[in-house]
């Protein structure tokens, strides 16, 4: 598959969970990928710089066309941190830590993000409003509390099975309570 088409793809991905989680401006939407099953490797076994760099362009695209905060999942070697930038810490009293991502260390789409972004930071934790997980990286530990599974046209980004997700106030009340539609 083209690079061209997998950034479609993606760009297509990203545009439908952005209508369906009815995303505000300010709002984090959180990547985790991993550029190795993208182009039909096993994870961790073969990332790609070209690859990386292409998606992150692809998606820090639609993020600013909604005024969306991007946060790049890094690797579990970086214990999946994550790369953000600067105003987005400073807006959600992020912590910064110290380390900068490389391609063995944190993958090739956290190095991308941390090379592409205008100023970046790792965090180690944020509270995400969305979420692409490209290839099975594990983004649910930086959604909100109640996540909920979107179904998106694409299945696949490359070769890469592609899961995504919006959040929800969580419902309390009993039976008796009564909820917004």
């Amino acid at each position: 598959m083209t690079m061209e088409a997998i950034t479609k793809q993606l760009t297509e991905a990203a545009e439908e969970l952005v209508t369906i989680a009815k995303a505000k401006p300010g709002q984090v939407f959180v990547v985790g990928c991993s550029t190795s099953e993208v182009i039909g490797n096993r994870i961790g076994t073969g990332g790609s710089s070209e690859a990386a760099v292409a998606m992150f362009q692809a998606l820090k695209a639609v993020t600013d066309k909604y005024g969306l905060c991007l946060a790049v999942q890094c690797c579990e070697h970086l214990n999946r941190a994550l790369v953000v930038e600067a105003s987005t810490m400073e807006r959600y009293g992020l912590e910064e830590v110290t380390v900068r991502p490389m391609p063995h260390a944190g993958g090739a789409m956290g190095t991308a993000a941390y090379e592409n972004f205008s100023e970046p930071v790792v965090v180690e934790k944020i509270t995400a409003h969305m979420g692409l997980d490209i290839g099975q990286t594990l983004i649910g530990m930086h959604l909100k509390r109640v996540a909920v599974p979107v179904r998106l046209q694409h299945k696949f980004i490359g070769e890469a099975v592609l899961t995504a997700a919006r959040v929800r106030p969580p419902l309390i009340g009993g039976e008796r309570a009564k909820y917004p539609k």
